[in-house]
């Protein structure tokens, strides 16, 4: 049986339980739970394997890859500079990037492109991952590129391309156009262990990813599937129409998940973690990614008043990516079915979500901050729903 360590506020015991339950049953490598409650540390969990290759055990300080759950930091960069008077959320992107305006997109507002508006959601030739790591480049390919959909009429889920197209928010308007990892590290993560492109020391001490259950013959993470967000369904006709637009390689949801294509090794692929991409680039403990979380709710990154106004449904319901609701403020996830959350906090909870079932989430109401960081990626056309447990037994606590 597998050894939790950690600690848990015994008001929180049932997190441990889910946790330790995910464990026995199988649903897991490895993985590590973090909770703050009134912004107090009330559960810190970890356990299990780092590396399903050699047996590294998962220890506290075990970062592991965040995949989707990285574009709230990068949102939240974005906004910062917003606060601060750089740009204008609701005007137009050519007033600081003039080449966007090609093949129609010159209506175009930094609200489009925070809330997966821009009708961008994939990039019209494949792209390598060494060529992911050139942010320019990638933005320049996406400024000449024809939309799918005239942006603002719609929204559909950008799973990559969000990265380059809010992180050239970051890398244009920031003092010393910084790339997004720099700016969240010098801004608001400088002391936290969160890297949206990671140093080589700290990518030998992360946790692998890894597709198979303990004792099926683990393999490295698989190379396709790249950020999409756990769809906790068990609707037949809902898992099929994603299943077989997942295996369609023209549909727009596999184009958006797959290119750029993460190379050998899949997400475990050093290029990547180097590279940082900002929309799936970010290392981190759930502890450091629950902590940035209660800075944010607390204040302490965004003024209250951004916040607010940033976490309000800018557009919900069919997404034209996804083929489910999904639901966005300016860059964080609202509930919706790819943001599944109790109904405790479904008016107040936002955050975001990412591939194999990782979560990050705040909620201002309830005080609570929850992250969950497995490396055994999660079967989402099956209805992941470990993320889901955890923080439903978090929002019990809070009941008890």
């Amino acid at each position: 049986m597998t050894t939790v360590e950690g600690t848990c506020d015994p008001a929180f015991s049932g997190v441990r339980d889910v946790f330790q339950r995910n464990f026995a049953e199988g649903r897991e490598v490895g993985a590590a739970v973090a909770v703050y409650a009134g912004g107090r540390k009330v559960v810190d969990l970890w356990g299990g394997v780092a590396d399903h290759r050699t047996g590294r055990g998962w220890t506290a300080d075990t970062p592991c890859f965040g995949f989707s759950c990285t574009k709230a930091l990068t949102a939240t960069a974005a906004l910062l500079l917003a606060e601060r008077g750089a740009y204008d959320v609701d005007g137009p992107v050519t007033a600081w990037w003039p080449e966007f305006g090609a093949e129609g997109k010159e209506g175009t507002t930094a609200a489009h492109l925070l809330s997966h508006q821009a009708g961008l959601p994939a990039f019209a030739r494949p792209v390598s991952a060494e060529e992911a790591a050139d942010a320019p480049a990638r933005a320049a390919d996406l400024a000449a590129q024809k939309p799918e959909w005239a942006p603002g009429e719609g929204h559909g889920y950008h799973a990559l391309t969000y990265g380059w197209l809010a992180g050239e928010i970051v890398r244009r308007l920031s003092p010393g156009n910084r790339t997004v990892g720099e700016f969240v590290r010098d801004e608001f993560t400088g002391d936290l262990d969160l890297w949206i492109g990671a140093p080589d020391e700290v990518i030998e001490r992360s946790a692998k990813l890894t597709a198979r259950r303990p004792g099926k013959n683990a393999t490295e993470a698989p190379a396709s599937g790249g950020t999409t967000p756990p769809v906790p369904s068990e609707d037949g006709e809902v898992l099929s129409r994603l299943a077989s637009a997942y295996t369609d390689p023209d549909s727009r949801l596999n184009r958006a998940l797959n290119n750029p294509h993460p190379g050998k090794g899949g997400y475990n692929n050093p290029v990547v973690l180097r590279a940082g991409w900002p929309s799936a680039g970010m290392l981190t403990t759930a502890r450091a990614l629950a902590a940035f979380y209660v800075d944010l709710v607390a204040g302490r990154v965004l003024k209250p008043e951004t916040l607010r106004e940033a976490v309000k449904p800018r557009v919900s319901g069919p997404d034209r990516t996804m083929l489910v609701d999904s639901a966005f403020g300016l860059g964080y996830m609202r509930p919706a079915t790819t943001f599944a959350i109790p109904a405790a906090g479904r008016k107040s909870a936002f955050g975001h979500t990412g591939a194999g079932g990782s979560i990050g989430m705040g909620d201002p109401e309830a005080d609570l901050t929850v992250a969950y960081l497995p490396n055994l990626m999660g079967d989402q056309l099956s209805g992941d729903l470990r993320a889901f447990r955890l923080v439903g037994a978090a929002y019990a606590a809070l009941e008890s």
